[in-house]
């Protein structure tokens, strides 16, 4: 897949408030105005509380915005109800958490391809892709490992597998290498760059890692839940 330069992701005047009275009120964030394009390798930092997780989490539907819309290919994922945000999610949107969140009883290959069952992905090109993804995440030969029996970066490395094998529109990740060793994070950022170099597929992370945001091809640096920021390399 290329980087044809359409717009993919949408954030219209987005604003997030937590709280119900005035009193407890947090405005998270504020008018953040932001497109993401195909191809896109974006960091969004900032100090602890400067908004990060928290636009990560409206633009994967976890969250929904206070004010403004949120357009994932044309489609406001902010008015969706939750089972049709489920599965448009499913189709449309890879995930990395910080913690893996693999499921502990199925092995790494039975998570990487769990997407696919739900998408109703046939049995030949579920198998193929894969093997098409445990050789590309260096994992060949530990298929069939619980999570239990592999290191917190093979663990994150079944994740990336498992985020990107479903064909996303785009994979966010939310401070990815947090839990690993500075070598094994460096590796993992390197595997993402290489497939976002190679696929065309667009990568979003919230990150405090300085490596992170020295290879992001774009930074966007947010403050006190507004954009204060955005330059491209």
């Amino acid at each position: 897949m290329e980087n044809n330069n359409e717009v993919i992701f949408k954030l219209n005047d987005i604003g997030k408030v937590f709280g119900t009275t005035s009193d407890t009120q947090v405005h998270a964030l504020s008018d953040v105005q932001l497109e993401i394009k195909q191809g896109e390798f974006t960091a969004f930092v900032g100090p602890s509380g400067s908004g990060k997780s928290t636009l990560i989490n409206v633009m994967n539907g976890f969250d929904v915005p206070t004010s403004g819309h949120v357009l994932l290919s044309g489609k406001k994922i902010d008015l969706m109800g939750e089972s049709e945000l489920a599965n448009f999610r499913r189709d449309h949107i890879g995930i990395i958490f910080q913690s893996y969140n693999l499921i502990p009883v199925l092995t790494a290959k039975e998570n990487i391809e769990y997407v696919m069952i739900l998408q109703g992905i046939g049995e030949e090109e579920r198998s193929k892709r894969v093997k098409e993804f445990l050789s590309i995440v260096g994992l060949e030969g530990k298929e069939d490992r619980y999570p239990s029996q592999l290191s917190g970066g093979q663990q994150q490395r079944v994740a990336v597998a498992r985020a990107m094998v479903s064909r996303p529109d785009i994979v966010i990740a939310d401070e990815p290498t947090a839990n690993l060793d500075s070598k094994t994070g460096t590796e993992l950022v390197d595997m993402m760059l290489e497939l976002n170099n190679k696929y065309g597929t667009t990568f979003v992370f919230s990150t405090h890692d300085p490596m992170i945001m020295e290879k992001a091809k774009r930074l966007v640096t947010l403050k006190d839940g507004k954009v204060v920021q955005d330059e491209v390399r």
